[in-house]
């Protein structure tokens, strides 16, 4: 297939012409390959994705839906769809887009069932309401290409396993449809393309790799020249930050959390002399918000940008001059990703700012900068699918209509996650989505297939369709309430936890504005403007951002460096060389244990660089160890890099608290005890329908869910242990909830590396981590100026020689 000559004139036009990856993937789609192509920010993957749907429009019109492009995000699909149409409309081409998600119209839903367009841009989870409509098979029928964008975004999680076996589905409907996969950011191509290919069959799927993108303009920020002990915000650096917004048309500002980001954005606008145009941006926001940022971004009329994750994936701002991200990157190929949002050209240099919080962030900073440089990407862990998704699938599918099951499982094994899926498991699967299972078969409300005498499982009544189609998805948020002024306009969701602290008369601040709490009714809090200022920001208690292995092992490797020590701030190098002489540097693959006694206590540190998950989970493992040991423990403190633990007795041989067993013993007496299990069965029970979130025109409250699931949780511990949920939210909670793989990777190496080093007093190293000690759950942020001054106090004990 040749580039048609309209496309062609299109690019001469603009003086341009085709890069040699868009040419690849033309040549991908005449030879009926899918495709992935890996290509940096601003080299036109976009476009590339589209440039075989648009030539084959051009030179062989039909009617009926050609390509479906698929978006994690609302607003990334709203954004390609406003940039497809651009060129659609200077070319003259007579090619219908459209979008499909959760903000669209019923009645344009409706509509593009009937007609749909050629192009439909929609999310994994619209794309499955779309399969569970008995007109699908006539809707899917013509489908040539699907287009998977940032696909490195949720491939390796739950909704990258429902997009799995959407795909297989939509390739029982199509068989000749391809599919393409976009991403700037992926670390193994090989791992993706098996994910992408029907049978996990890379050989498959064409490898597209575009040009080298010029180096960025990255540097790491130093606030009066030191660098802090303590803290998360980089509230330091905001006069450093008015100064850069002056310098350019256009810069974003990430933080890792929506706390942080109202949090920066209040200090911003404090500092803000110049009267620069700033605005904030976050998944909590009210999409009306959301949008009216978006649009005043698009349009020029902002000067800077306080944004979340939700602004990582590729909406296309090309005035963006500097892209700052406050507090640790956390990974090497999500700092890449925000970079990108910079220049948004691969020829020039995107410009970087990274501003660490205390000291462990500056060697993460310095680790991910180096990283960067380097090209070197995080890699990604691909988990076997989830039941609870598989589930949420199969109902889909009967409401669509009825189902063999033996077809049905050859179809569900053609998607990677689930290619070793047998057919006993798939049984109870389906077992459970008809009855609930063995313990809630005698309840009707459970009952929603039915095997009949043609060998078909069929829905049990077409009411569960619509109770199907109003519950169905991936992301369980925590219980929220809607943020409302007395007029009824929405500002965004805060969580019903944060809410049920609040009482009439109190101040927040939310949105960047300051909000005085009115009443709160129902799932509404209502609110006013209030001149006043407030004393506390919404804090979320969503997914906290792992630092990946890949930076641990470089943070790890700065430690025992010692000659690249010279290139670090002259604090920093002061402090590693000074922990150097008082106590240890852990050489690779070593895990540090230092005890020492500080203010009537006896402390306990270790440096397991695993992450704030697996170090929260061996904090509460340890500290019942020890109590069962009578060693009296008071309390733990867990970051990325650190788990501290103090006691009323020390701990002269920490080896034997380390010893594997206790993931054979502690844990699963602690998990079951928790209430994380508790947690991720509510989860896995929300996603797999056995729970509902909501009836048509009525929305259960947070407290009516959990206390749904927590009654039935007690219910099948008791009477059906072995339930198929209950084995999805062990799975859950092993694997998400307290990182169990770094857990085990750290006590693997604890039997045979540990280093016990006893000192007299508090290490330099420790430092960071103890001055969190009674603050680790109070908003970060709010508390950094009495963070430093304890740290500073802290730090001339540990700094003595």
């Amino acid at each position: 297939m040749t580039l048609s000559p309209i496309i062609r004139n299109w690019f001469a036009a603009r003086g341009w012409s085709p890069r040699r990856h868009q040419l690849d993937m033309l040549d991908a789609a005449t030879r009926n390959r899918h495709a992935l192509l890996v290509a940096a920010t601003g080299a036109g993957k976009t476009l590339a994705g589209f440039l075989p749907t648009l030539n084959a429009l051009v030179t062989d019109p039909a009617e009926g839906l050609h390509t479906l492009y698929i978006s994690p995000l609302k607003a990334l699909a709203v954004d390609v769809r406003r940039n497809l149409l651009i060129p659609i409309e200077e070319m003259g081409l007579a090619i219908r887009v459209e979008t499909r998600t959760g903000d669209t119209p019923s009645d344009r839903k409706q509509r593009q069932r009937v007609k749909p367009p050629h192009i439909l841009l929609t999310t994994p989870e619209s794309l499955s309401l779309l399969l569970s409509h008995e007109d699908s098979v006539f809707l899917f029928s013509t489908l040539q290409r699907v287009i998977i964008d940032e696909v490195h975004a949720f491939a390796n999680g739950k909704r990258g396993d429902l997009l799995s076996l959407s795909l297989a589905r939509l390739q029982a409907l199509a068989p000749q449809m391809e599919r393409v996969a976009l991403s700037a950011t992926v670390a193994d191509p090989d791992d993706y393309r098996a994910w992408l290919a029907p049978d996990g069959d890379i050989d498959l799927v064409q490898l597209v790799t575009g040009e080298a993108a010029a180096e960025p303009d990255l540097e790491i920020l130093l606030p009066q020249g030191r660098v802090p002990w303590a803290g998360h915000s980089g509230q330091h650096a905001i006069p450093q930050l008015i100064e850069e917004i002056g310098h350019n048309n256009i810069t974003l500002i990430f933080c890792n959390t929506r706390f942080l980001a109202e949090y920066i954005f209040q200090k911003l606008w404090d500092a803000n002399d110049p009267k620069y145009a700033i605005g904030i941006h976050h998944g909590s926001l009210s999409i009306e918000a959301r949008r009216k940022v978006e649009g005043a971004m698009a349009e020029g009329r902002l000067r800077a940008l306080v944004c979340t994750a939700s602004l990582d994936l590729g909406v296309d701002w090309g005035d963006v001059d500097c892209v700052i991200q406050m507090g640790a990157p956390k990974g090497s190929s999500r700092l890449l990703q925000r970079i990108g949002r910079s220049n948004h050209r691969m020829d020039e240099a995107s410009k970087a700012i990274l501003v660490p919080g205390n000291r462990f962030e500056y060697l993460e900073a310095q680790a991910a900068y180096d990283a960067v440089r380097e090209g070197v990407r995080d890699g990604e862990i691909f988990q076997p699918g989830s039941y609870d998704v598989l589930a949420q699938h199969v109902m889909g599918l009967a409401c669509a209509g009825p189902f063999d099951e033996a077809e049905l499982l050859a179809e569900v094994q053609s998607a990677l996650p689930y290619s070793a899926l047998d057919a006993g498991t798939f049984h109870r699967v389906i077992e459970f989505v008809a009855t609930g299972g063995y313990a809630l078969k005698a309840y009707d409300k459970f009952r929603k297939l039915v095997l009949r005498t043609d060998g078909k499982w069929h829905l049990a009544h077409p009411k569960f369709a619509t109770q199907h189609r109003f519950n169905a998805g991936i992301i369980v948020d925590s219980p929220m309430l809607d943020v409302r002024f007395r007029n009824g306009r929405k500002l965004g969701k805060v969580e019903e936890g944060f809410a049920a602290t609040l009482s009439p008369g109190n101040r927040f601040t939310f949105a960047g504005m300051a909000l005085e709490v009115e009443s709160i009714k129902d799932l509404d809090l209502i609110v006013r403007a209030s001149t006043k200022p407030a004393n506390t920001i919404p804090s979320y208690m969503g997914a906290r951002m792992p630092l990946t292995t890949h930076l641990a092992d470089r943070v790890r490797q700065m430690l025992t460096d010692r000659a690249g020590w010279a290139r670090f701030p002259d604090d920093v190098r002061e402090w590693l060389e000074m922990q150097d002489y008082r106590s240890q540097m852990p050489e690779a693959g070593q895990l540090l244990v230092e005890t020492f006694p500080h203010d009537k206590r006896h402390y306990m540190v270790a440096y397991p660089f695993e992450g704030w998950n697996a170090h929260q989970s061996l904090g509460m493992l340890l500290t019942r160890r020890m109590e069962s040991r009578g060693l009296m423990p008071m309390g733990f403190v867990a970051s990325d890099y650190a788990l501290g633990v103090w006691s009323l007795k020390p701990i002269t041989d920490p080896a034997p608290l380390f010893s594997a067993d206790i993931l054979a013993d502690e844990f699963i007496e602690w998990v079951e005890g928790s209430y994380l299990l508790k947690r991720a069965f509510r989860e896995v029970a929300v996603i797999s329908g056995l729970v509902e979130r909501q009836h048509p025109g009525k929305r259960k409250t947070g407290k009516q869910v959990t206390f749904s699931t927590d009654l039935i949780y007690d219910v099948l511990r008791k009477y059906e242990p072995d339930h198929l949920l209950l084995e999805a939210a062990w799975a859950d909670a092993r694997a998400r909830l307290t990182d169990v793989g770094r857990l085990g990777n750290l006590l693997d190496r604890a039997a045979d590396t540990m280093l016990h080093v006893d000192l007299e007093r508090v290490s330099p190293l420790a430092v960071p981590l103890l001055v969190m000690i009674g603050r680790e759950s109070v908003a970060q942020g709010s508390v950094d100026d009495e963070l430093l001054l304890e740290a500073e106090s802290l730090a001339e004990l540990a700094m003595t020689p």
